[in-house]
């Protein structure tokens, strides 16, 4: 372990009530939601860091990947990993992940899963240990997706990719012990748009639909304004500021923000859609469209698993190392999933 981690692992192992005084001496409230203690310092330590936004994208690439290697765990939570290689819609390779849990269920389908990162930042790394504790847990395999970026792929290919993906994995669901033909979609942030946006494009093509649609701290709708975008908008791990620069980088000229594969809030008839499992974090701009989303799926007769952790900021699954409310949240999303996936076997059987 390097210095640096252990420094953090150090200063977040102190006592709530210490990490507030070190990290500007009250707690942050917003709307009644009080900010875990560890996530505070984290963003009292990078509070003189220049605005992602007035710096070109490489560097915020490469700079975000650093960062993140000192917060999220490294262990595998008793799930090993391999590399996959998918083919790509546009002739290009992309690569993947394969988490396998120890005791797996041979009746739970596969799960491809999208890291999150606006479109822009992100790979692999980004989710490894939440991927690894979503497998453990939902004792599934996980497929995680290293679908391409912007500005150097705009949209609509990293969105393609991730469809491609997805129907690579219902063929090949068998091949990890999974049921064949199979396959849940799941996501953070702008991989839990990519997630909304598949379920839904399978529902107007006819299939075939995802067993599971898990969504955390999804982007619904950027083209609505919601209280929690002015609320939270200077906030830890996402800012305003942040997600316009996102777009930005993602969306060419022209493209209308309200295009269901950009914003799939906008679309007004969600009944048949996938069992839902929608997560969202009390501190991030994107909480109320994420929690309005997963009350919309629900009154269209959705089957609907809904939380929101009011002491967690944006970005909480790769927080997992230095947070232990994100390491507890995650492990018990990975149960809803696994509930979910065992009551469908039940029925099923």
């Amino acid at each position: 372990m390097s210095l640096q981690r252990i420094l953090a692992k150090t200063f977040a192992s102190l006592p709530g009530n210490l990490i507030i005084k070190l990290a500007g001496g009250a707690p942050v409230t917003i709307n009644g939601r009080t900010l875990e203690p560890q996530l505070q310092l984290i963003a009292w330590n990078g509070r003189s860091a220049p605005p992602i936004s007035s710096l070109p994208a490489e560097a915020v690439q490469a700079g975000v990947k650093a960062q993140l290697a000192l917060l999220a765990d490294v262990t595998g939570e008793g799930a090993g990993s391999s590399s996959e290689t998918i083919p790509g819609p546009d002739g290009n390779a992309i690569p993947a992940r394969l988490y396998r849990p120890a005791s797996q269920d041979p009746r739970h389908p596969l799960i491809v899963y999208f890291h999150m990162g606006g479109g822009v930042i992100g790979d692999l790394d980004t989710c490894h240990a939440w991927c690894a504790i979503l497998a453990q847990g939902a004792q599934a395999p996980v497929l995680s997706v290293d679908y391409r970026l912007a500005p150097q792929h705009v949209f609509p290919a990293g969105l393609n990719d991730c469809l491609a993906a997805y129907r690579w994995g219902l063929a090949n669901a068998h091949r990890f012990g999974a049921p064949a033909g199979k396959a849940a979609v799941g996501g953070d942030s702008m991989g839990g748009n990519f997630a909304a946006i598949i379920s839904q494009q399978m529902k107007r093509e006819g299939g075939p639909m995802p067993a599971l649609q898990l969504l955390i701290y999804p982007a619904i709708d950027i083209s609505k304004h919601y209280p929690s975008k002015t609320a939270y908008a200077q906030t830890f791990s996402l800012s305003q500021d942040t997600m316009d620069w996102f777009m930005k980088q993602y969306l060419p000229e022209g493209i209308d923000h309200r295009d269901l594969r950009v914003s799939p809030g906008q679309e007004a008839d969600l009944s048949g859609l996938p069992p839902a499992v929608v997560i969202t974090a009390g501190h991030d701009p994107l909480s109320d469209e994420g929690d309005e989303y997963a009350a919309r799926l629900n009154a269209a007769g959705v089957p609907v698993v809904h939380k929101r952790y009011d002491s967690l900021a944006h970005a909480f699954t790769a927080f997992t190392f230095i947070s232990p409310g994100a390491r507890a949240a995650c492990r018990e999303m990975a149960e809803m999933v696994h509930d979910i996936f065992a009551k469908a076997a039940r029925v099923s059987a």
